[in-house]
């Protein structure tokens, strides 16, 4: 520490710059590289089969986290189980059958069509062309009773992972405007379509919807030779007819965990910091045979991250910072952000009270120099979150890879979608090469294989993160233009 003259102004910034080593000291250690490797040891072990959302592992898991969140002193919230909130999921069946004949074609499923979502269909209907089917596109339209057949994803965007987001508003628009289906052209050169035929027609996990209201079905048409918009469009008006069949629906039982601490500052703590990681992975694999690895063991993804929020309720049991501190350990990451989706239609605290969201997950790492934060540029924490890296002698940098879209494939996003400002604090990457797809959900990625030097250093990092962005004076926001920057406005009524 620097010698001070002892004036009054160097008095105070002499009891500044101690109050922040006495911080910086704290987390270094409190945060210790045994109870790291301990974590991470059991929740990316053998014994947890992968931690598959549904599996009796998974909750074995949950107990685990909850165990540590009760005897760190934090408090569960009333309306949950304990520490549990549960998670209305279920597993649906893949379809048996699902046609669509227009003019003189004949699509038949998985050779030119999937059937993405909706309920069991049989009709006879005119079809309307309607561009992207933005909301642009549907102005004045006549959907009632139609089958609206439209472009996928939005204009110039035609990344399959943000087209899902693009497809379920077109959903919900189009069932408003009375229409009885919605049929996208799939172009993208992306994603072979026999690549999605072996991800979508497969049994699906979803959120329970207890609306009474229909789904209308979502069908993806394959157009890769883009012949298929002039037929539809040129034919508008004219009759198609549409089946698809019904899928078997079974309930998952699941959860998320949850524990709360309150702040330390009468005038904050009415304010949320969620701190989240998912705990689940992809389980095993059944096609393995004999002696080979079978388990999906998890250990970056996101036996890490699980560990940095372990480690978070920790410290901060200790050492409660001004705003209060939510404590989410996700169910469901991997099929499809199930339990920050489940979470954020059912919040336990109010959203608009929720003034930032720090999630932690990963592909994993091929640069321990680093903390690659997904988002760190679009908000007003950047700053809190470079400066805690660096405490911790790591670099906190961007997203190095955004053709990835990874901002929209991890939990941040359900947050980010209400206005909440959210990142994803990951392991340092460079790019998303050889060394990351060596682990990224494969039978590689397992405890032995880490550097637990470099993991204790990220969870340091992490910790410092949330604590200097908890005791901020002014809360978060979006960077000024950013796409949620609205959504944020709305919700906190400015």
């Amino acid at each position: 520490m620097h010698k001070f003259t002892l004036t009054l102004i160097g008095f105070f910034a002499y009891l500044t710059a101690f109050s922040q080593a006495a911080s910086e000291n704290t987390v270094s250690s409190v945060i210790d590289q045994p109870q790291v490797e301990a974590h991470i040891r059991f929740l990316a072990s053998d014994a947890l089969k992968g931690r598959d959302t549904g599996s009796p592992e998974l909750n074995i898991a949950a107990q685990y986290i909850a165990s540590y969140f009760q005897g760190y002193g934090l408090q569960p919230i009333d309306s949950t189980d304990g520490y549990f909130q549960p998670v209305d999921l279920f597993k649906e069946s893949t379809l048996s059958s699902a046609t669509l004949s227009f003019k003189e074609k004949e699509f038949q499923l998985i050779e030119d069509m999937l059937v993405l979502s909706g309920d069991s269909l049989s009709e006879e209907a005119p079809v309307i062309f309607v561009n992207y089917g933005m909301p642009e596109d549907l102005k004045g339209k006549d959907l009632d009773g139609k089958i609206a057949v439209a472009l996928m994803g939005r204009p110039g965007d035609t990344n399959p992972q943000s087209a899902f987001f693009a497809t379920a508003e077109k959903q919900q628009q189009i069932t408003e405007m009375g229409g009885l289906a919605l049929v996208e052209l799939y172009r993208s050169a992306q994603v072979p379509w026999s690549l999605l035929v072996r991800y979508l027609n497969s049994e699906q996990m979803k959120v329970g919807d207890e609306s009474p209201q229909k789904k209308l079905p979502v069908v993806w048409l394959n157009d890769g030779q883009s012949i298929l918009k002039d037929l539809f469009e040129e034919n508008a008006g004219k009759s198609a007819t549409l089946n698809v069949g019904n899928k078997v629906r079974q309930p998952i039982n699941t959860k998320n965990v949850v524990a709360m601490l309150e702040g330390a500052d009468p005038n904050l703590r009415d304010e949320y910091i969620v701190l989240s990681a998912h705990y689940d992975h992809i389980g095993v694999n059944p096609q393995a045979t004999g002696v080979e690895d079978s388990i999906y063991n998890g250990a970056r993804d996101n036996a890490i991250g699980t560990t940095a929020l372990l480690s978070a309720a920790k410290y901060f049991s200790d050492n409660p910072p001004h705003r209060s501190v939510l404590f989410l350990a996700f169910t469901g990451e991997e099929k499809g952000l199930l339990g920050s989706q489940y979470y954020t239609q059912n919040p336990l605290v109010p959203m608009n009270k929720v003034v930032f969201n720090l999630n932690t997950d990963g592909a994993g790492y091929n640069d321990t120099t680093k903390v690659t934060v997904i988002g760190l540029e679009r908000t007003s924490a950047q700053t809190a979150i470079v400066s805690a890296s660096e405490l911790v002698s790591l670099e906190a940098v961007p997203d190095p890879v955004p053709e990835q879209n990874l901002f929209d494939r991890s939990d941040n996003v359900n947050f980010a979608k209400l206005g909440v400002p959210a990142v994803t604090f990951a392991p340092g990457m460079s790019d998303f090469g050889p060394e990351i797809m060596k682990y990224y959900h494969q039978v590689t990625d397992e405890v032995a294989s880490l550097n637990f030097n470099y993991v204790e250093q990220y969870c340091k990092a992490f910790v410092q993160a949330a604590n200097n962005i908890a005791n901020m004076d002014q809360a978060p926001t979006w960077q000024e233009g950013d796409k949620y920057e609205e959504a944020g406005k709305q919700l906190y009524g400015r």
